[in-house]
Formats: C-alpha cells, structure tokens, sequence
C-alpha cells in the first residue's frame, strides 16, 4: 500500500490526479502542483497589487524553485521580448534613413549646397541660389553664435518665397531640410488665428519643430519652419469684421521672426493648463514662409505700367500681359498692397520668386531628379523583371497634358497615374512581358503601348486597352 501512495500523485490544489493532470512538480515541502496550477499561480503573483501584498519585487527569484525550467512566465518574458525587439526596430529604423549629406557644424560653400539641390530640384537657379546663400549664412550665424552684443550681430536670413502652385517651394525646403539632417516643421498659415481664437495659435508652428525634433529643445532651436500659404494671411480689403485670421496672425508671427523666447506647450498646438509648456528662443530658428499669392501679377504689371506710360521712352499698357516671369519682379511694395503689413514683410529680408514651369521643364522633372517619378515606375516594373521606357514624345505628351491642368509639378503625377493604371495591371498577368513602350499615341488614347516579350527583338504584340469603345 505504502509503494502505491507514493506512486499516486495529486495537485496539491486541484487535487487532480497525473493521469488528469499529467506530470507534476515537486516544490520543496513534499508539495505537489501540476503545470496548469502554477501558472495560474505566476499569473497572478504578476498582478500589482497582489505583488505589492506580498511583497515580491522581482518574480525572478522565483526561478530558484527546482523544476523551474519546465516553465514560461509568459508575461515577463513577454515583456523582455518587447523591448529586446522594439530596441532593434529603433536600430533598424536609423539605418533606413537617409544620411544627410552636410552637417551644419562644418557647412559647405553655397556652390555645393546649390549643387546637391540640382540633384533633386530642376530649374529654379536663381531661386536656388537664394537659398543656398542665406542657408549658409545662416547657420554659419549660429555656428560661430554672432549673437553677443560685444560683437557685430549678424540678423536672420529669413526668406519669402513667391511662386505659383506646384512650382516647388516646399519640395525645396524638404530637400534642404533633409540634406542638412535639421528638423523641419511644414504649417499651413490657413489654420493660424488670433491667440483666443478658434483655431492654432502662432505658438504651434514651434510645437510642431519641437515635435519634429523630438521634444529636444537645442536641436529644434536650430531647426527650420516652413510657413505655407502665407498669402492667406493678407488683410482683409473693405470689411468691417475684426480679422482674426488675416493681419492680427503677422503682427502674432513678428515675434517669432524676430527672435524671442516664446512659451511653448509639449504634445499639442494649444495652450491648456493640462498640456506642459517649455521656453523655446526663436533666434537661431530658420523661417521660410511661402505662398502662390494670387492676383499679385496684376499689382506688379500695374506698377510697371504706371512708371512707363509717359514720356518719349512710354511703352505699351499690354507689354507685359505675357510675360510668364512677371512675379521675379516682385518688390516689398507689391506685396504691401496685396494686403502684408510692412512689419511683416521687413522681417523677410531675403524675397524671391519662382518661374512658372513650362513644358521643357516638366519634361526634365519626369526623368532627371533622383527620385524622378518615371524611375519610381521603372523600378517598380523591374521587380517583376520588365523594362519600362518612354520615348520623348511620350514625355512632352505627358508634359503637354500636365500644363493644361495648371497646377504645376503637381499635375505630372496625376497624368501618370491615369495612363499607367492598365500596364500596372496587366502586365503581372504576363510572365512572358519583357519590356514595355511608352508612345505618345497611348498617353493620347490613340494606340497602345509597344510590348516586347522576353527573348524577342522585334515587338510581339500592341496593347490597345485603353482604346476607347
């Protein structure tokens, strides 16, 4: 009987047998505790409270029991797996970016960073001259802190860029930013209104830097803001409402410009008593502001005309009605009478305008950048082992059909999209595709594309899907 007992075992708190519990632990005591038990039991002693009541800090200790190594503590190690992989997600994510190519400690001579510019922005020279020089003096202002007042004090380069839409005025401050490896911070003067208003204060482009930096005060006290569509913020012509969102916003943003130590909230873009404020000084903050503005080739044309009516060297009312760089004529008094108020403007010193992009231009934004969007479909194809080409009256088709839309850059990709929805489709049905030709008769809808196949010299087949029924 004595050798039976021994051999019948039971859970000391479920009191299931092992032939229902299967194999029990041994723990010290002569005690007994199936699997399922102890778990149950490492559970919860992984509850807060009932650690606290106990008295256990660390469940690891535990791990002293014998037979401990037939057990997970799922919820500890969990927890360890957690972190180990969140650590080397992190790890993974810092390699994946981009490198910058200048560091702002050792800044390069504007040539250079006019050159790396070239790589991804086509045309704008003069305007990418602009902000090469007043980048680098920038930051050279900050490096060697020309601050003090026993010194001679170097102001801010602050910049006003004028352009029409999808000339590329916050693709160059992206390009910029990143190839300085500074935080940017990208806000739209539209949602801006007067402190107390329904809507963010002045205070949220540098929560947004702050952000961007991630909440290191030094690091985005060097960084960059970029303040679109700042023409919204003219003043009100003939109204007798107060403007809320018009010229009490740049008399707000003054301050900023100009250099202060503003009172920032950390995680939000409104001030609450919930919501921790820090001090953020705006001195060594870059600020670009931009904007299509509108209406503002007439104020120039009419400018012009006035000083050149009279007089035996008067020209013509209409001599400038064509002229597709009217706004590089841009002076402080034109955007005066647009409705910016001259405090305002006097703290952009550095004001230029973008051209127009016509349609030799387009065409080289197709296929020169780095990233130029036909290299991205080209790359995309690739994976699936074809070859994508466009032979240049497809380009200037694609460029033809972008200047109609009349929204610049922006337009190419649209008109890509379109004609390049039916080959992302049905070329992956074709194992035998190898390379695909871009006409100006498909981007047209007049004809196909010209489709080779593998191993073959001469084109197999024209695909006429797009063809209209």
């Amino acid at each position: 009987m004595s050798e039976d007992k021994k051999e019948i075992r039971s859970c000391f708190m479920c009191h299931r047998t092992e032939e229902q519990a299967g194999e029990m632990i041994q723990l010290p005591g002569g005690i007994t505790v199936c699997r399922d038990c102890m778990q149950k039991s490492f559970d919860a002693m992984d509850n807060p409270e009932i650690r606290s009541m106990l008295n256990l800090q660390n469940l690891t200790s535990l791990r002293n029991f014998p037979d401990m190594g037939m057990f997970r503590m799922d919820n500890s190690l969990n927890r360890e797996e957690k972190k180990t992989q969140e650590t080397r997600d992190k790890a993974e994510e810092e390699e994946k970016k981009p490198k910058p190519v200048f560091d702002i400690n050792s800044l390069p001579a504007p040539h250079r960073i006019k050159a790396a510019l070239d790589d991804y922005v086509i045309g704008q020279e003069y305007a990418k001259k602009v902000i090469s020089v007043a980048v680098y003096n920038h930051y050279k202002r900050v490096r060697t802190n020309t601050n003090s007042l026993d010194e001679i004090e170097i102001e801010k380069s602050n910049m006003l860029m004028v352009g029409p839409t999808g000339s590329g005025k916050t693709y160059l401050v992206k390009i910029l930013s990143r190839l300085l490896d500074v935080p940017l911070a990208i806000a739209d003067a539209t949602a801006l209104t007067e402190a107390g208003y329904i809507g963010d204060d002045v205070e949220s482009v540098l929560s947004k830097l702050l952000a961007a930096a991630g909440n290191d005060v030094d690091r985005a006290q060097k960084g960059i803001v970029f303040i679109d569509e700042i023409d919204k913020l003219a003043k009100k012509q003939n109204t007798n409402q107060r403007d809320v969102s018009g010229e009490s916003v740049q008399q707000g943003l003054l301050k900023l410009l100009e250099g202060s130590e503003i009172e920032v909230p950390v995680g939000a873009t409104s001030k609450n008593a919930m919501v921790p404020m820090t001090t953020m000084n705006t001195k060594n903050i870059l600020f670009i502001c931009g904007g299509a503005f509108p209406g503002l080739e007439e104020i120039i044309k009419e400018r012009l005309t006035r000083s050149s009516l009279m007089g035996f060297g008067s020209s013509l009312k209409d001599e400038y009605d064509d002229d597709p760089d009217i706004l590089t004529r841009v002076k402080t008094e034109d955007l005066r009478k647009y409705g910016m108020i001259p405090e305002f403007v006097g703290r952009l010193p550095m004001i230029f305008a973008l051209r127009k992009l016509d349609r030799d231009m387009l065409v080289r934004i197709l296929k020169e950048p780095k990233n130029a969007i036909l290299k991205q479909y080209q790359k995309l194809l690739e994976l699936d082992e074809v070859k994508l080409d466009f032979d240049d009256s497809a380009l200037e088709a694609i460029a033809e059909q972008a200047l109609e839309r009349d929204t610049g850059a922006r337009a190419l990709r649209s008109v890509i999209e379109e004609f390049m929805l039916d080959i992302m489709y049905e070329i992956p049905k074709d194992d035998n595709i190898g390379q695909v030709l871009i006409t100006r008769a498909y981007i047209e809808k007049t004809g196909g594309p010209v489709i080779t196949m593998r191993g073959s010299q001469t084109p197999a087949l024209e695909d006429h899907s797009r063809d209209e029924n």
